[in-house]
């Protein structure tokens, strides 16, 4: 997903500056970590009716480009 960036946002007023999805006060991380225990787009989708497809995929696009970034510095 190319343009991720139109569905987050980092406001140090909400959730103390973690990313989220526009609109909401849903972060990144709570969308990887639903991902990683194991619930489906639909799962989410169905408990959060604020999030789309389209903002599950931005959160993993915004990640995998912060891992893309992300150099490692040796001691």
């Amino acid at each position: 997903m190319e343009n991720y960036q139109e569905f987050i946002v980092i406001n140090p007023e909400i959730r103390f500056g973690k990313p989220c999805i526009k609109g909401t006060r849903i972060a990144i991380l709570d969308i990887l970590q639903w991902l990683a225990s194991g619930m489906s787009y639909e799962e989410i989708l169905e408990d959060f009716p604020l999030l789309t497809k389209e903002h599950i995929l931005a959160a993993i696009a915004f990640v995998a480009r912060r891992e893309q970034i992300t150099k490692i510095i040796a001691a």
